[in-house]
């Protein structure tokens, strides 16, 4: 089950050997919530919603760490950029207040910020795919654009970043008309 307002893809597994117990766990993109087989669907439905709510929680309290995102940027890099964009490092910075994340391809390093840790797993990704692509290619040229709208949620991402930006009166984020990271 997933829906197009940024609500988790969440897989429901019933099980046979559980009696009373309701557990859940991030599995990639998904939350998996493990079951009763004989729970209701009303039940069901009240648990789902509870447990996917403790989950996305626990994943606001707990900050991402520097190497969570160099293994998130190598599986990016992997699945839209066919393994291309190599980088030498990729780290969390708390100097970009009017930046998401920056580039220098000439040291082959990925700066992102803070700020993002409290976002969606959906807009980091984004991001650093965005920021992948520079090492592909430095300026925002077709090209680089189009390497960027490999990642599947790039233009809601991008939505969801300007959005941000205007409510706290920032500077548009980049592919919003401007052309500065």
């Amino acid at each position: 089950m997933s829906s197009s307002t940024g609500s988790p893809d969440v897989e429901v597994r019933r099980s046979r050997r559980r009696r009373r117990t309701v557990s859940a766990y991030r599995d990639g993109e998904r939350i998996v919530v493990l079951i009763p087989a004989t729970m209701s669907k009303r039940d069901e439905a009240t648990w789902v919603a509870d447990m996917v709510a403790r989950i996305e929680r626990q994943e606001r309290r707990k900050p991402r760490s520097d190497d969570d995102l160099v293994a998130r940027a190598t599986r990016l890099n992997d699945l839209y950029l066919g393994g291309l964009a190599v980088p030498a490092s990729v780290r969390w910075v708390t100097n970009q207040s009017a930046r998401w994340g920056s580039c220098t391809p000439g040291d082959r390093t990925i700066r992102l910020s803070d700020r993002l840790q409290q976002m969606p797993g959906w807009v980091v990704d984004y991001v650093l795919v965005h920021e992948l692509a520079h090492l592909l290619e430095a300026g925002h040229t077709p090209e680089f654009w189009a390497w960027v709208d490999r990642y599947p949620k790039a233009e809601k991402a991008k939505g969801y970043l300007e959005g941000y930006s205007t409510g706290a009166r920032l500077e548009p984020p980049p592919g919003s008309g401007d052309t500065a990271d």
